[in-house]
């Protein structure tokens, strides 16, 4: 079964079957949290997530030169007029700006 448009996790969706990885940002693990403030921050993260997303029209855009993760997701900003949706994640504290790695959240 392949899911056509949802939110998985704060920096996870499907848009029309694709999966993306949001490649600007890192949120909070919900699937595999290493503590109750991860998976707290997580839920939120995503929900907020929702809520953006549901506000309009969005682009996807590709980020570098790599078009996907090693994990077959494809590597997307989203972009609202101009600003990334990522970066109002940062902004609202739920996501930090994507580093090239994995920082802890506990």
């Amino acid at each position: 079964m392949v899911r056509r448009t949802c939110v998985v996790d704060g920096d996870t969706i499907w848009l029309e079957g694709l999966k993306i990885r949001i490649a600007d940002i890192d949120t909070p693990e919900i699937s595999q949290p290493r503590c109750d403030y991860e998976y707290d921050l997580g839920i939120k993260a995503r929900d907020r997530l929702v809520v953006l997303l549901n506000q309009g029209e969005f682009s996807a855009v590709p980020i570098g030169n790599r078009d996907e993760d090693q994990y077959g997701r494809k590597l997307r900003v989203l972009i609202r007029d101009g600003r990334s949706i990522g970066d109002q994640l940062v902004a609202e504290g739920l996501a930090r700006t994507w580093s090239g790695r994995r920082d802890p959240w506990c």
